[in-house]
C-alpha cells in the first residue's frame, strides 16, 4: 500500500479533495463578501442567508415548479441577485454614508430574518436535494474514487471565479466599478448612472452566494442554518486573503480549504480551528491580509 507521511495514498488524495471541494465554496462565497466590501464598502452579513436562500430557491422550486437543477442553476441566482438589488435600492443606500457597523448590523438583522422565517415554515432537519442524473456516478484515477459531482462543483467554482476576476480587473466594465466607488462624482460628471452600478454590483455579489447555494444542494442537507456556521470562516477566509481583495478572496479560499483538509488527515482535533489560527497569524504579521493594500 502507497504511503504519504504515514498515510495511506487513498485517504491522503480524498482528504485533499473534500478540501478542495470545500475550498471551492470558500472561494466562491469570499469573492461575494470581497466584492461588495471591495466595491461598496458594505461588510455584509447576509451573505450566508443569501447562500441559503440559494439552496432553498433550488429545492422549492424542483419540489413545487419541477425546475430541474440546470434550470435552476441560472435562474436562482438571478431571482436571489434580484432579491439583493431590492435590498441595496430600499434599505442599504439609506445607510450608505453611515459607519461600516450600521451596515453590517443591518445585514446582520437581515440574515436573522431570513433564516427564522424558514425555520418557522420548514424547521430545522435539512433536506436532500437529488443529484442530476448527468452528474452521477464518478471516475475511478486508480488512487482515488472522484464523484462526478463534487469534480463538477470544482470545475464550476473556478470558471465563475477567474471569469469574476478578470471582468472586474481586466475589463472597462469592472474600470466603470472601482472608479464609480472611488469617485462616484466625476463618474457622474461623464454620465455614468452610479447608483445603478452599486446596485447591479451588489445584486452580483449576493448572485455568487446564491450560486454557491445551488452547487451545495446535492451534497450538503438544505437546511435554514446550513449558512450560519459557514459565513465565519469565509469572513476568516476574507480577513486572511485581504478585505476586498478579489484575487486573494480566490487563492486564499482554495488553499484554506486544502489546509483544512489537509488538517484532517494529520490532526483532526484542530480540523475546525485551523483556519482561525491562521487568521491570528496573519493579522499579527500583515494586518492588511496576505493581498491587502497597506493603509
Amino acid at each position: 500500500m502507497t504511503m504519504i507521511f504515514g498515510v495511506p495514498l487513498m485517504v491522503f488524495m480524498g482528504q485533499l479533495m473534500l478540501g478542495l471541494i470545500n475550498g471551492a465554496f470558500y472561494a466562491l462565497l469570499s469573492l461575494g463578501l470581497a466584492v461588495i466590501f471591495g466595491l461598496l464598502k458594505i461588510v455584509n452579513f447576509a451573505h450566508g442567508a443569501q447562500y441559503m436562500l440559494g439552496a432553498f430557491a433550488a429545492l422549492l422550486g424542483l419540489q413545487y415548479l419541477g425546475i430541474n437543477y440546470w434550470v435552476a442553476l441560472l435562474l436562482v441566482p438571478l431571482v436571489v441577485g434580484g432579491l439583493g438589488m431590492v435590498i441595496e435600492r430600499l434599505i442599504l443606500r439609506r445607510i450608505a454614508h453611515l459607519d461600516h457597523l450600521y451596515g453590517l448590523l443591518l445585514t446582520f438583522g437581515l440574515a436573522l430574518i431570513f433564516e427564522g422565517s424558514l425555520i418557522n415554515f420548514f424547521g430545522v432537519s435539512g433536506s436532500s436535494y437529488p443529484t442530476p442524473a448527468l452528474l452521477e456516478g464518478g471516475m475511478n484515477l486508480g488512487f482515488m474514487f472522484l464523484p462526478t459531482y463534487r469534480a463538477w462543483v470544482l470545475v464550476a467554482a473556478l470558471v465563475v471565479c477567474l471569469g469574476t476576476w478578470f471582468v472586474i480587473e481586466r475589463t472597462r466594465l469592472g474600470a466603470y466599478l472601482r472608479a464609480g466607488t472611488e469617485n462616484p462624482a466625476l463618474m457622474q460628471a461623464f454620465g455614468v448612472n452610479v447608483p445603478l452600478l452599486i446596485t447591479l454590483t451588489y445584486g452580483f455579489g449576493v448572485a455568487l452566494a446564491a450560486f454557491a447555494g445551488v452547487l451545495a444542494a446535492p451534497l450538503y442537507p438544505v437546511s435554514p442554518t446550513m449558512g450560519s456556521s459557514l459565513l465565519i470562516v469565509v469572513f476568516a477566509v476574507v480577513v486572511i486573503g485581504g478585505m476586498g481583495s478579489i484575487l486573494g478572496a480566490i487563492l486564499t479560499g482554495l488553499a484554506m480549504g486544502l489546509i483544512e483538509g489537509l488538517t484532517k488527515v494529520y490532526y483532526p482535533e484542530a480540523a475546525n480551528t485551523v483556519i482561525f489560527l491562521v487568521m491570528i497569524l496573519v493579522l499579527l504579521l500583515r494586518p492588511a491580509g496576505l493581498f491587502g493594500k497597506e493603509a
